[in-house]
């Protein structure tokens, strides 16, 4: 995860070193909040309708491998992939003390120039959590290797940070910041990533199945963070566990709810892989 800013100074090819600079620190500073572990387990609730033990997944913009381990534990087989080396290191370490090394594989991958590193039709499904592929300007790319990766009736799990959230608009409108309400309407914005500054874009749910189409059918959507804040605005809720536990299971009341699924901070999209 990483925090917006007015400052647009940044360089798409900073992305890999900030991630590298924060990948010690990233749970303690995310995963292992009470927030994250919220909002990661309404992900999981997701992904549990598709994978299958011996399901061949491939998991782009793995982090410190959190979801590529819960795969694992299912008896899933993980190719875990990330821009940064340093976050692979640390999925790596993890997934051994969880004992599932065995059932991840680690291997670097640039989301936004994805080369011709897997065979066709190699996996079951596909798994991009917590907006990775937010940092990727273009998505086209990466469309059309998904295409060849994934094999026909599987499954493409994506989650986004979304174009519109209702949180962050109304906090940001209460406190007088406007342009920091209706951020996320602009081309990019720059994000904070420990001490780095990078890019983020924020496409609709309808840019994304353009992209996508005709290859890949939309299924299911689903918003994270309606009731549920961002990441940014942890604080607010970890100190009021009560709270929390309102917010998580209004969540997951409204979660595929119009307009509650389109005012989220995030989205879930299950795509299914069809035959164009």
């Amino acid at each position: 995860m990483c925090d917006a800013t007015s400052d647009m100074r940044y360089a798409i090819g900073d992305t890999p070193s900030a991630f590298d600079q924060v990948a010690d620190d990233y749970d303690r500073q995310f995963t292992d909040t009470p927030l994250a572990r919220a909002l990661r387990s309404i992900v999981w609730e997701r992904l549990a309708e598709h994978v299958r033990p011996g399901m061949y997944v491939l998991d782009i913009g793995c982090g410190t491998g959190e979801d590529a381990i819960w795969l694992a534990e299912r008896g899933a087989r993980v190719v875990a992939t990330d821009i940064s080396h340093a976050m692979l290191e640390v999925a790596r370490r993890k997934s051994e003390r969880a004992g599932v090394a065995d059932r991840i594989g680690t291997r670097i991958l640039d989301a936004a120039a994805p080369a011709a590193v897997f065979s066709n039709g190699e996996f079951g499904m596909v798994v991009s959590n917590f907006g990775a592929l937010n940092c990727v300007p273009d998505l086209r790319p990466m469309a059309n290797a998904l295409a060849a990766w994934l094999r026909p009736g599987g499954w493409l799990v994506v989650v986004l940070i979304n174009r519109w959230c209702g949180w962050e608009i109304a906090w940001h409108a209460a406190h007088g910041q406007p342009r920091v309400a209706f951020r996320r309407l602009r081309r990019s914005v720059a994000a904070r990533v420990g001490e780095a500054t990078i890019p983020v874009w924020y496409p609709s749910v309808a840019s994304i199945r353009r992209v996508l189409a005709p290859r890949f059918m939309l299924r299911h959507l689903t918003g994270l963070g309606a009731f549920l804040p961002p990441s940014y605005l942890e604080p607010v809720v970890a100190r009021r566990p009560r709270l929390l536990d309102l917010l998580a299971r209004l969540e997951r009341a409204a979660a595929t709810v119009f307009p509650f699924n389109r005012l989220a901070d995030h989205v879930i999209l299950e795509f299914q892989r069809i035959d164009a």
